[in-house]
């Protein structure tokens, strides 16, 4: 990201994970050319603000899950509210308009690939999964791995196939 900038002689103001925010407004053709290396490293260019909404939301749902050592001990309608300074319910609302799912089930998909991640390593017990991952006990994470699979976790961890895993893009 940083080598497509600055090879378009372009200064920016803060880059993370997935953003970038460029001082220059650029012009039609710049953006252009800009757009197509970005593509060619299989980024994106965004200038929607809804757009980026969206996918701050996915990002913070995806690093909370999949690269947190724990789940926050408070419901995600209140993190994302917090994390993102905006109200859940216009959060919840915009993302099911642009993406036609809701938050909670783009959580409850991230959550049930993170177990199946977690039952694969076979580091952790079901119930040590459980809590980890915030569920009220192994029961209920047990019915929704089944809601969402089709299969119990303890049955999937016996296939120990990864053919069973979505990436994380297509989820």
């Amino acid at each position: 990201m940083k080598s497509a900038l600055e090879s378009f002689g372009l200064s920016y103001s803060h880059i993370e994970l997935g953003e970038v925010e460029i001082r220059e407004t650029l012009t039609p053709e710049m953006r252009s050319k800009l757009e197509v290396v970005l593509l060619r490293s299989g980024l994106e260019l965004m200038d929607d603000k809804k757009a980026m909404l969206i996918e701050k939301i996915k990002t913070v749902v995806i690093e909370i899950i999949h690269y947190s050592d724990e789940l926050p001990h408070v419901n995600f309608s209140h993190y994302l509210s917090n994390k993102l300074g905006y109200n859940y319910n216009y959060l919840a609302n915009l993302f099911s308009e642009i993406t036609g799912t809701t938050i909670e089930h783009y959580i409850i998909s991230h959550k049930i690939e993170r177990v199946k991640e977690l039952l694969l390593y076979n580091e952790l017990n079901l119930t040590e999964i459980s809590y980890l991952m915030n569920y009220s006990s192994v029961g209920h994470l047990s019915n929704q791995f089944k809601k969402v699979t089709g299969l119990t976790p303890t049955f999937f961890k016996q296939l120990k196939q990864y053919k069973n895993r979505i990436s994380l893009e297509d989820l």
